[in-house]
C-alpha cells in the first residue's frame, strides 16, 4: 500500500501521515489509526442502517447477533457466544433487547433446561437483508480510495494480527 495519500478528516492524526514518511509508524500508532478507521465504519454503518428505514434499536452489534443465528437456523445462547467471542451475559443483553423488540425468540431445550434455543422471528430477515445491504454501502465508502491490490494487501495484513 502506497502511503501518500491519506483521506482523513481527524487533524489528531496528522502527525502519524506526516511522521510516516519519515520513519516507520510505532504500533501505537498504527493500533491507533485502525481503530479511528474501525469507529468510523461503525458510524457510517449506523447512519446507512438509519437511511434504510431500519429502527434505531437495531444497532451494528445486535445485527451482528441476529446474522449468527440467521446462519444456525436456531441455536443454543452458549453458542452464539462462543460463536461470536463474547461472553454469555452480553448474549444475554442482546437477547433480552432483541426479543422484545420482537426479532427473535427463546425456546428451552426439552434436553436440558439450563439451554435455551433461539430463533428469529418472521419479521427479522427482512431487516438483516436490509442491515447487510447497509454495511455493503458502509464497507465501500470507507475503502473507496483503496484499489484492490490495497484491499488485499490490507485483509492479509489483517490476517496476520
Amino acid at each position: 500500500m502506497k502511503p501518500t495519500h491519506t483521506n482523513h478528516t481527524d487533524p489528531s492524526t496528522d502527525h502519524i501521515a506526516s511522521s510516516h514518511a519519515a520513519s516507520p509508524p510505532s504500533a501505537g500508532d498504527v493500533l491507533q489509526l485502525l481503530i479511528r478507521t474501525t469507529h468510523r465504519l461503525h458510524t457510517q454503518f449506523e447512519d446507512h442502517l438509519s437511511s434504510l428505514g431500519i429502527p434505531a434499536y437495531l444497532t451494528g452489534p445486535r445485527v451482528r447477533v441476529l446474522i449468527a443465528i440467521e446462519e444456525a437456523g436456531t441455536i443454543r445462547m452458549s453458542e452464539l457466544a462462543q460463536k461470536l467471542g463474547i461472553k454469555a451475559r452480553t448474549v444475554t443483553q442482546f437477547v433480552d433487547a432483541l426479543e422484545q423488540e420482537k426479532m427473535l425468540t427463546r425456546t428451552s431445550d426439552p434436553d436440558d433446561r439450563r439451554a435455551t434455543f433461539l430463533q428469529l422471528t418472521e419479521i427479522a430477515p427482512a431487516l438483516i437483508t436490509k442491515a447487510r445491504a447497509a454495511m455493503s454501502l458502509a464497507s465501500e465508502q470507507v475503502l473507496q480510495d483503496l484499489p484492490p491490490e490495497g484491499r488485499r494487501q490490507l485483509l492479509n495484513l489483517l490476517l496476520t494480527l
